[in-house]
């Protein structure tokens, strides 16, 4: 029985140090080398060098001259990246209906008359960076205006910035709102005429 238990013992620890530790550092190691950017969460910079956010998590932005992100329900004020997660409100839930009811009437008040799924409604993880092409271009008018630039010019900054399904066949078209954002900035300041 001794030599059982040895064996038993023995097989644990050198599986523990194989799979639990050595392989994970070797994956990890070979992500940092063949794609450093996405291994280090894919985290953007800006001109000074400051981290200011992910092309992975999405943040909220609400000032007129910028795209704004999907609704989301992580954590309790929404955008909590330590608190991922959906709603878990079932289509037939009164409180969502009431919440997208409510999100589909303050943008009918700001002149949409379309409305996009994904502009009433959260991702699964509450942190989708991306939009629709749909939601984007409708979100084109408000920073327009806003920024002081024609309708024309903003909806060509986001076509620009529409990526494609993955492989051309998986998922959707999207447009990432912090990379777009950042896009805005750098073509036109708020209340500022574009550059031509």
């Amino acid at each position: 029985m001794l030599a059982q238990v040895r064996a038993a013992v023995v097989s644990t620890l050198f599986f523990t140090l194989l799979l639990g530790i050595g392989y994970p550092l070797l994956v990890t190691g070979i992500g940092q080398l063949a794609f450093p950017a996405q291994a280090g969460g894919s985290l953007v910079r800006n001109a000074a060098g400051q981290v200011i956010g992910s092309r992975l998590i999405a943040q909220n932005f609400s000032r007129p001259e910028y795209l704004h992100p999907r609704p989301s329900a992580a954590g309790s004020d929404g955008y909590d990246a330590a608190g991922s997660s959906g709603s878990n409100l079932g289509p037939l839930n009164p409180d969502l209906t009431k919440r997208v009811k409510a999100s589909a009437d303050q943008l009918r008040q700001g002149g949409a008359t379309r409305i996009a799924a994904d502009a009433v409604t959260t991702s699964g993880s509450g942190l989708d960076p991306d939009i629709s092409p749909l939601n984007a271009r409708q979100q084109a008018a408000r920073i327009a205006r806003t920024r002081g630039v024609a309708v024309a010019q903003v909806e060509r900054l986001i076509a620009e910035r529409t990526l494609p399904p993955v492989l051309g066949v998986m998922g959707q078209p999207s447009v990432n709102v912090l990379e777009t954002n950042l896009a805005l900035d750098a073509a036109f300041r708020p209340g500022q005429p574009a550059a031509r």
